[in-house]
C-alpha cells in the first residue's frame, strides 16, 4: 500500500510537471477558483462571466476586449476527466429564457475550460501571431472552503470552538444542546443515539445557514452528496472527557480525523492547491439584512477561510514544479443591483472592511487583492420615489416569491463601514439606528443583441483584475 502511494505520488507530480511545462512554454493556463458562501451567486457569476467573455459587447473595462485583441473565445473539454463539467448551457438558458429563473446552486465541484485566441500588444504585436490562453474555471462550494481550517484543529480544539459558537446561536442550537445534555460521551458507543446527535447537529447548521449565519462547518454536513449517512459524516462536537477506546467520544474523535483525512485533504490536494487566481463572492447585503450577529459571523468566517490561501507571486519555475500560489484574490460583494448605484461605494467599502485582516495578510505575502461591488446578472432598474417630501433612490424588479413588480429601498449604508462592524462585534442583536431590507428578485426578461452578453454591473472590471494581464 505504501509503495502504491509512492508510485501514485510520483505519477501525479510527473503529470503536473508536464502540465506546468506546457503552460509555461506554449499555451498559458489560468486556473480561476470561484467560491463563496451559500447564496452568494457562484453559479450565476460563472455563467454570466463566460457568456460575456464569449460575447464581449458589455465588457468595456476588459482592456483586451476594448482594444479588440481577443480574436475569439470558445469552450473546450475541461482537462480533468474526473471532474464534472459546469453546466453552462443549461444555466444560461435558465437565466435568459422566455421565463427566466435562477439556475440550480452549486452542490459539488465542477469545471469549465474557456480558451482565447489573443493578439499580442506592444512591440511584439507586429512580429508575433495570435496565441492561445486557456481559462480553467473551478467552481466549488464555499462550505467546503470552511473545512480547510479543520486541518489544523484537533477534535478537542474543534469541539470547544464549535460548541462555543453554537452557544451564541440560540435558538438555532436549542434542540441540539437539549439532546447533548442527555448524552454521556464517556459511555460505550451506541450507534442509534450517535446518529441522532449527528443529525441534530446537522439540522442546527442548516437552520443557522437559513437564518443568515455563514460559519457552518463541517461543510459536507450541509452538502453530503454520496457520503450521506456514512460514518465519516456521523459525528458532532462533544465536551472534553477522559474516555477509553470504544466510547462515544473516542469514536467521534476517530470519525472527525477520518473526515479530515478522507474528505478535506483530497479536496485540498487535488483541487484547491492548484488554483492561482481566486474570487470570493459574498452576500454582504444578505448578512446586513439578517442583523448584527449575521454580519459578525460572516466576518469571522471570512477571516478563517482565507487563512487557507497561499498568496504570493508565482514564478516560472514554480509553475513547472507544481508549487502554485494564489497570485490574485478578488473579494466581491454580490447583488449590487439591489442598491441604487449611489450606494455601491459603501457596499464595496463594507466588503473591504469585512476582509481587512485577511486582505492585509495576503497583501503582505505578495498577492494582489481588491474589493468590488458587482452584480453578475442585473435584475433591476433604478427609480426615485418621493416619500413624504424625501427622495428615495430605489430599485425595481420582479419579486421571486410572487412574480409581481415591486420597488425597494434597502436602507442607507453608512459612509464608514466600521459603524456596521462595531455594532456587529458588540453582541447587539439588531441595528439600533437603521433598518435594512432585502427583496429577492427574479432575473429580468432580456433580449440580447448579437455580440452582447447578459447585463451586469462591474463584471468587466472583475475580469480585468483577474485575467487582464494574461490577455495582454
Amino acid at each position: 500500500m505504501v509503495l502504491g502511494n509512492i508510485i501514485d505520488g510520483i505519477a501525479r507530480n510527473a503529470e503536473r510537471a508536464a502540465d506546468g511545462v506546457s503552460e509555461a512554454l506554449f499555451e498559458p493556463v489560468v486556473r480561476l477558483g470561484v467560491t463563496g458562501l451559500s447564496r452568494s451567486g457562484k453559479t450565476v457569476f460563472i455563467t454570466s462571466l463566460v457568456a460575456n467573455l464569449m460575447d464581449r459587447g458589455r465588457m468595456p473595462q476588459l482592456i483586451a476586449a476594448q482594444q479588440g485583441r481577443i480574436v475569439s473565445a470558445f469552450l473546450q473539454p475541461q482537462p480533468d476527466d474526473t471532474v464534472p463539467r459546469f453546466e453552462y448551457e443549461a444555466h444560461l438558458a435558465a437565466m435568459t429564457g422566455a421565463k427566466p429563473c435562477w439556475p440550480q446552486s452549486t452542490r459539488s465541484i465542477s469545471q469549465l475550460r474557456l480558451s482565447f485566441r489573443v493578439q499580442p500588444s506592444g512591440i511584439i504585436a507586429g512580429v508575433r501571431g495570435a496565441r492561445t490562453v486557456h481559462l480553467d474555471i473551478v467552481d466549488y462550494p464555499g462550505e467546503w472552503l470552511l473545512d480547510l481550517p479543520l486541518l489544523n484543529l484537533s477534535y478537542e480544539d474543534w469541539s470547544k470552538k464549535a460548541l462555543a459558537l453554537a452557544e451564541k446561536r440560540v435558538p438555532q442550537s436549542d434542540a441540539f444542546f437539549e439532546l447533548l445534555s442527555n448524552v454521556d460521551p464517556a459511555k460505550p458507543l451506541d450507534e442509534l443515539p450517535a446518529q441522532w446527535l449527528a443529525k441534530s447537529f446537522t439540522e442546527y447548521l442548516a437552520v443557522s445557514r437559513e437564518t443568515g449565519f455563514s460559519g457552518c462547518a463541517p461543510g459536507r454536513f450541509l452538502m453530503p452528496g454520496d457520503l450521506e449517512g456514512s460514518p465519516v459524516l456521523t459525528f458532532c462536537p462533544l465536551p472534553k472527557t477522559a474516555a477509553k477506546r470504544g466510547t462515544l467520544y473516542r469514536e467521534f474523535q476517530r470519525r472527525y480525523e477520518a473526515y479530515k483525512t478522507k474528505v478535506v485533504k483530497p479536496f485540498f490536494k487535488d483541487h484547491f492547491s492548484r488554483i492561482d487566481r481566486q474570487i470570493v463572492l459574498v452576500d454582504a447585503l444578505g448578512a446586513v439584512h439578517h442583523g448584527p450577529q449575521a454580519v459578525g459571523d460572516l466576518h469571522g468566517a471570512l477571516v478563517e477561510v482565507l487563512q487557507a490561501f497561499k498568496p504570493g507571486r508565482k514564478s516560472w519555475l514554480a509553475s513547472i514544479l507544481g508549487k502554485r500560489r494564489v497570485e490574485k484574490i478578488l473579494f466581491a460583494a454580490t447583488k449590487a443591483d439591489h442598491l441604487h448605484h449611489s450606494q455601491h461605494p459603501q457596499l464595496a467599502a463594507l466588503m473591504q472592511a469585512l476582509v481587512r485582516d485577511a486582505k492585509d495578510r495576503a497583501d503582505f505575502s505578495g498577492a494582489q487583492t481588491d474589493s468590488i461591488a458587482l452584480a453578475s446578472l442585473r435584475t433591476t432598474v433604478e427609480e426615485t420615489h418621493d416619500h413624504y417630501g424625501t427622495a428615495l433612490e430605489c430599485v425595481r424588479g420582479t419579486l421571486l416569491e410572487t412574480g409581481k413588480q415591486a420597488a425597494m429601498y434597502a436602507g442607507h449604508l453608512p459612509e464608514n463601514p466600521v459603524n456596521i462592524l462595531n455594532v456587529a462585534q458588540s453582541g447587539a442583536t439588531e441595528w439600533l439606528d437603521a433598518d435594512y431590507a432585502v427583496m429577492n428578485f427574479l432575473p429580468a426578461k432580456i433580449s440580447l443583441k448579437q455580440g452582447d452578453g447578459p447585463p451586469h454591473i462591474r463584471l468587466d472590471r472583475a475580469a480585468e483584475f483577474l485575467l487582464g494581464d494574461k490577455l495582454s
